[in-house]
């Protein structure tokens, strides 16, 4: 007797489908662990998440060459996915083309200026997440981490990384 008429067959293939929009929506929800505010989704690194031969294919962008936190990110794109059911995943990063904060989600300034950071803007000034006030002052181009600058307010003296645009 052909398998494919046995009975219970057709439960058997719907479990192994590999739905792309549930898998999208699992990696969607991982935290960049350099900003845990945000999600690489709106961070904007997730570029792509597509099925081939049965296996989740996840493609992400660095916010720069050299970013430590993507081990991590590869690492909980494959934990998460694991968890809701997707045992065969690859994660591939692309460097073309080049992130920029132009992919940041509109909300995601709300959130970060939430958790202390000065969002990337498209003018050339900084404000402080805290108190609002303009023009701080740079104490180093780099910050907590290499897409960060620190930063400290010249009203209200607290220190604060500003996202650099890119």
């Amino acid at each position: 007797m052909d398998a494919a008429l046995l009975p219970g067959v057709e439960v058997v293939i719907a479990a192994t489908a590999v739905d792309p929009e549930r898998a999208r929506e699992v990696v969607s929800w991982v935290v960049d662990p350099e900003i845990p505010v945000l999600t690489i989704a709106e961070l904007g690194i997730l570029r792509d998440v597509v099925v081939e031969e049965g296996q989740v294919v996840v493609t992400i962008t660095p916010t720069y060459s050299g970013c430590p936190a993507m081990r991590q990110i590869e690492d909980d794109i494959r934990t998460h996915l694991g968890v809701a059911g997707f045992d065969r995943v690859v994660v591939k990063t692309t460097h073309t083309p080049a992130w920029t904060t132009d992919w940041i989600d509109p909300q995601a300034g709300a959130k970060l200026v939430a958790f202390g950071i000065a969002p990337p803007t498209s003018s050339t000034e900084v404000l402080c997440p805290r108190c609002d006030a303009s023009a701080p002052r740079t104490v180093s181009s780099f910050g907590s981490t290499a897409c960060k600058a620190l930063m400290v307010c010249v009203r209200c003296g607290e220190p604060f990384d500003w996202f650099k645009e890119f």
